[in-house]
């Protein structure tokens, strides 16, 4: 507002000597020429989508009426307002990005019924296996862009393509210094403290900025919490006029909690919190959860949300650090070139009670991209991309002795404890004393015809990818404008056994592939204010395990099936965004084929069809937002599986009055024929709002909210999620222009509200998670 009140008044004084001019003239003319001064007042609360750019997906600075996508930028402004402090919160703004609890700690988004990928500056970071992982840290971020689809075939050949993130991270100040610190209080003793600071070094040459961040959370849950600590340091250059150089590195420590959430969700749990009671008990009269235990109900109670299938003697404990170098040049008046580098070393150590282990030993990911841009006229530019990348991953796995729907949790903690037989030991390998995991392949020792181990994720493998893609962008009028774009990447791949049994020779073996991606758009102004586009996009993915690492398959090789998987994508939308107007809107249809990694390594594959529409408007006093998503996700003709076929599975038929139980046992792996029935754990439905009004300059006050219509929660649909919303509000004071307090209210309704617990539904008959009761939270912030 400021700019424009600066700018009326220079327009006063500059046109000063034309009035009095003009008043002298009125001597010897009848009539005066009238001179009109009009300042526009700038209302934008940096708050709305539309004025914000996407660098690196389809090229840089581009705007969002130009990229032929569905497309959600998060401005600081916006995360800051919306709250959002995990992968799962930009649901709040982005439509079709409804998702499981990740074990209580999400590390990728869930992007149109199916985990994304996650990248950072145009780069893919290492994240979890199958979406559970380390927790991400917003400390080095400045803009969240969700877009839907597959990576573009700058971003190249990846594992994950419902859709992707990518983080912007901060960057420094050559120009002024400033700073903002901030700390926050909440419900259940979650304290927090950011302090943001940059500054010139040399004034319009380079600047530095440091960002760090301390969690210390308690929980709502039993046995749970978070302690984190991001360090993250930034280095901008300005060697001259025509290039920049942008350097920044993070450091992120954490302790989290695997939170299962509450296992035997029957549907009288998920609609009146009633548990049915009872510890499973194996055919030799063992109560320790295994494979196969069945549960004679002894009743039925209210079980405590909080309640959920933790430990306080489980170790979960990650480090990681990251390493990016973005270098812009301008070569000529038609040529411009960018070089990214990436480089992440990730180390990870879970032990829990319950015999699931998860060690990652060293995980190196190094990328180098240079992109060269070039003009060969107003109408036709071309990008150039050349490619590489290298992952190592040494990685320790066990999760084949878990079983949770014996285990009753409203018993004592030895209920929850799985300690090893030796039996089970023997197909095990000891890593370290008392810690035991799976080989990284089969051995039949015995020499009987069958494998005598257990096998999950452990490898010790390294693989290169180089990629070269080609993207055309032409203007063909000034209305119509297509996109073509190729890519082709070379993998080169090899795994081996890093903890092969006693007298075995360690297995190993490596593989060559070649995959393909292309995609083709066009966006079409059919006038100022609408622009139409369509998209087509093929791309063929990897498979991967955890921290992007390749494991041997049956017959101790790396199966060719991981280099197979093909994805698609059809989308059509329309976009408002006028220049002259506070609006901004859009919608989709879109038709996806994908495939889904399982918890056994197999693939699925997955149709989704549907509709999806978000729209702003930024005024001040008023910011409003919605979104609205439609989501049909099937199996395509395609195999499934879970942990259990049903929940009832777990229960013998001794109290039919509670549940009429099969005597199955549980966990008793279910694999189900190839169908087109509907995917379980989403949504069909889901329809986001959010607002917020300034009651004076100082005074703000907002809201949020989340509706999900019923959806299934296992494959067989014998148990729902029923309709469910959140509402959240919000109020601000600033005390000064510098200094703000801000008190945020979630779930105000006390909801109580259920998630899947694990993404592709593999644990929908075994385990469902309870959201937050009404909590709240106090912030200040302090800027500098």
């Amino acid at each position: 507002m400021k700019h424009a009140y600066l700018a009326l008044s220079l327009a006063t004084i500059l046109n000063t000597p034309l009035v009095a001019f003009a008043a002298e003239k009125t001597q010897v003319k009848d009539s005066i020429e009238h001179i009109e001064v009009a300042g526009q007042v700038i209302k934008s609360q940096g708050l709305s989508v539309k004025n914000e750019t996407i660098d690196g997906p389809f090229g840089d600075n581009l705007a969002l009426q130009d990229i032929a996508r569905s497309v959600t930028p998060i401005s600081s402004e916006l995360i800051e307002q919306l709250n959002i402090t995990t992968l799962q919160d930009v649901l709040a703004v982005s439509p079709n990005t409804y998702s499981a609890s990740g074990f209580g700690a999400p590390s990728l988004p869930t992007i149109r019924g199916q985990l994304g990928e996650l990248f950072q500056d145009g780069t893919r970071r290492q994240a979890g296996n199958n979406g559970f992982g380390v927790p991400l840290s917003f400390n080095s971020v400045e803009q969240i862009d969700v877009i839907k689809g597959a990576p573009p075939v700058l971003f190249g050949s990846s594992q994950r393509n419902g859709g992707f993130v990518n983080l912007q991270s901060k960057v420094a100040s050559t120009d002024e210094s400033k700073g903002k610190a901030s700390l926050s209080a909440g419900r259940w003793d979650q304290y927090s403290a950011q302090i943001d600071y940059t500054a010139p070094i040399i004034k319009d040459k380079v600047g530095f900025r440091v960002s760090y961040e301390h969690l210390d959370h308690g929980s709502y849950y039993d046995y749970s919490g978070t302690k984190s600590d991001s360090l993250f340091a930034a280095l901008r250059i300005l060697p001259d006029d025509k290039s920049t150089w942008d350097i920044n590195f993070e450091l992120y420590q954490v302790e989290f909690t695997d939170n299962a959430g509450i296992n035997r969700p029957t549907q009288a749990l998920i609609d009146d919190g009633l548990y049915i009671t009872g510890q499973g008990v194996q055919a030799n009269g063992s109560t320790v959860p295994a494979a196969g235990s069945i549960v004679s109900p002894t009743g039925q109670v209210n079980i405590d949300r909080s309640t959920v299938l933790t430990d306080p003697d489980n170790q979960n404990e990650a480090t990681t650090y990251l390493i990016h170098s973005i270098y812009k040049r301008e070569l000529s008046a038609n040529a411009s070139l960018k070089n990214i580098t990436y480089f992440q070393h990730l180390q990870r150590e879970e032990i829990a009670q319950n015999s699931f282990v998860e060690i990652i030993d060293g995980a190196d990911t190094a990328q180098n991209r240079t992109e060269l841009t070039y003009s060969w006229n107003d109408e036709q530019q071309t990008i150039f991309a050349f490619d590489v990348r290298y992952n190592k991953v040494l990685g320790y796995s066990q999760f084949t002795t878990e079983a949770d729907l014996p285990i009753d949790l409203t018993g004592p903690l030895l209920n929850r404890r799985i300690p090893l037989t030796d039996a089970q030991k023997a197909r095990l390998v000891e890593l370290r004393p008392g810690v035991f995991v799976s080989p990284g392949a089969q051995y039949d020792i015995d020499n009987d015809g069958s494998g005598d181990f257990n096998l999950s994720d452990t490898t010790d493998s390294r693989s290169w990818q180089t990629g070269f893609a080609i993207q055309q962008n032409s203007d063909w009028t000034d209305k119509l404008h297509t996109s073509v774009g190729y890519r082709v990447d070379y993998y080169d791949v090899e795994a081996r056994d890093p903890i092969a049994p006693q007298g075995q020779t360690a297995a190993s073996d490596s593989i060559n592939d070649t995959l393909q991606s292309g995609q083709l758009s066009f966006n079409y102004k059919l006038n100022a204010d609408f622009t139409s586009y369509g998209a087509a996009s093929y791309n063929e993915a990897t498979s991967n395990s955890m921290a992007g690492g390749n494991v041997l398959g049956g017959g101790n090789v790396i199966s060719a099936q991981n280099f197979a998987t093909e994805n698609t994508l059809v989308e059509f939308g329309l976009k408002y965004a006028p220049i002259d107007s506070d609006w901004y809107a859009d919608g989709a249809v879109f038709s996806q084929r994908r495939s889904l990694r399982n918890r056994d390594g197999s693939n699925t594959g997955i149709r989704t069809t549907g509709f999806e529409s978000q729209v702003f408007y930024d005024a001040y006093p008023y910011w409003l937002s919605a979104g609205y998503s439609y989501i049909d996700a099937r199996y395509d003709n395609s195999a499934s599986s879970q942990d259990s076929a049903q929940v009832a599975d777990a229960f013998d038929n001794s109290r039919p009055d509670i549940i009429a139980g099969t005597g199955v046992g549980a966990p008793s792996f279910t694999p189900f024929a190839p169908s087109n029935s509907q995917v379980q754990g989403i949504p069909e439905q889901s329809f986001s709002f959010n607002g917020n009004y300034s009651i004076t300059s100082k005074w703000q006050t907002g809201f949020s909210g989340l509706y999900t219509k019923s959806y299934p929660l296992d494959f067989l649909q014998t148990v729902k999620i029923r309709d469910q919303y959140t509402l959240n509000v919000n109020t601000s004071y600033a005390f000064t222009p510098s200094t703000k307090l801000r008190l945020d209210v979630n779930n105000i309704t006390n909801q109580k509200n259920w998630r899947p617990v694990f993404e592709g539904g593999y644990f929908g008959a075994t385990l469902a998670f309870p959201e937050l009761p009404i909590n709240a939270k106090l912030t200040l912030t302090h800027k500098f």
